[in-house]
């Protein structure tokens, strides 16, 4: 175990079914001419608190996924069970206190995501710390996906998915959350805006 209690490990989530793109394999989907997981590895790579490793959760196409250079590791819960199941995957491969989970179709991300993630979660002494990002109308909603996990969460998460549960508002609701909006001046609007089709990937191309 890591002794630096700062230290993270990054998770690419791509381990969905895609089925709102058709099927196709989301995180290989190209971005600017670069595969969706490539650029969130990179935008991951580029954070201003620095990680120490980066892992990514799939569950096809794993040699295409272990050719972008690393660790790549499929769901230890059968059949595709969503976002949860690749917290899990992260938390069990994770060698670092702290997991930072982000998705692989959100790929304009903030570069200080890890940096004001970390702050809260110290500032707050929470469990996790959740990211929010304004709507249309003005509210500000939670973005579960992008997610900062201290590690030592694992044995809440297996027994809760071993109960059956699915929801991941259900399983932080059962822990000290800090949620951080991401919605000052300076903030991008579309900083969390996600491709579920290949018609909103398009749109966040012409950004």
């Amino acid at each position: 175990m890591n002794k630096d209690t700062q230290a993270v490990t990054g998770l690419i989530l791509a381990g969905g079914r895609g089925s709102r793109m058709g099927g196709t394999d989301k995180g290989l989907q190209n971005f600017h001419g670069l595969p969706l997981a490539l650029q969130t590895l990179m935008r991951l790579q580029l954070q201003s608190q620095p990680l120490q490793e980066v892992l990514i959760n799939a569950n096809r196409n794993l040699a295409a996924y272990k050719s972008l250079g690393v660790p790549v590791w499929p769901d230890s819960i059968d059949g595709f069970a969503g976002p949860l199941a690749g917290f899990l995957t992260g938390l069990e491969r994770c060698e670092t206190p702290l997991l930072l989970t982000v998705p692989c179709d959100t790929p304009l991300f903030p570069l200080d995501l890890l940096e004001r993630l970390l702050a809260a979660l110290k500032a707050q002494d929470a469990d996790l710390a959740m990211a929010a990002a304004p709507e249309a109308d003005g509210t500000v909603r939670p973005q579960p996906v992008f997610c900062l996990l201290k590690t030592e969460l694992l044995e809440s998460l297996v027994k809760f998915t071993q109960s059956g549960g699915r929801k991941i508002d259900a399983w932080t609701a059962q822990h000290r959350c800090a949620i951080v909006p991401f919605d000052l001046p300076g903030d991008s609007p579309q900083a969390f805006s996600n491709a579920n089709t290949l018609a909103e990937l398009q749109q966040l191309e012409a950004l």
